[in-house]
């Protein structure tokens, strides 16, 4: 085999593992208990997986966490993004990206 061949991501879509979604759940479980989360819905893509979160079932997410493994070595795999598209957290650790939901005060707007 050829070195081209062995630089070749691997095939399938992108997901998290247990322990990601673990970290994922436990903030979304939070968010819930709180009122301000209603529903939530995971992609694996080619190229990366998105867990959306919905302030009901039927809008447009408010948030995306997504995991990007192409981008680990640069800006980091781990994001999260907000209603409009804009990048509210970037880095190389799910728990630190996180954190950006541990420093808004959340409030459902009618």
């Amino acid at each position: 085999m050829s070195d081209a061949a062995d630089a070749q991501p691997q095939a399938g879509p992108v997901f998290f593992d247990r322990r990601e979604l673990d970290q994922i759940l436990r903030v979304y479980g939070r968010m819930v208990a709180q009122g301000e989360w209603r529903d939530y819905a995971m992609i694996g893509h080619k190229d990366v997986a998105e867990f959306a979160v919905f302030r009901r079932s039927g809008d447009a997410p408010v948030y995306r966490i997504e995991k990007r493994p192409a981008l680990r070595l640069k800006q980091g795999e781990w994001a999260v993004i907000g209603e409009g598209g804009m990048v509210l957290k970037r880095g190389r650790e799910l728990p630190q990206v996180l954190r950006v939901f541990d420093s808004r005060k959340f409030t459902v707007v009618e």
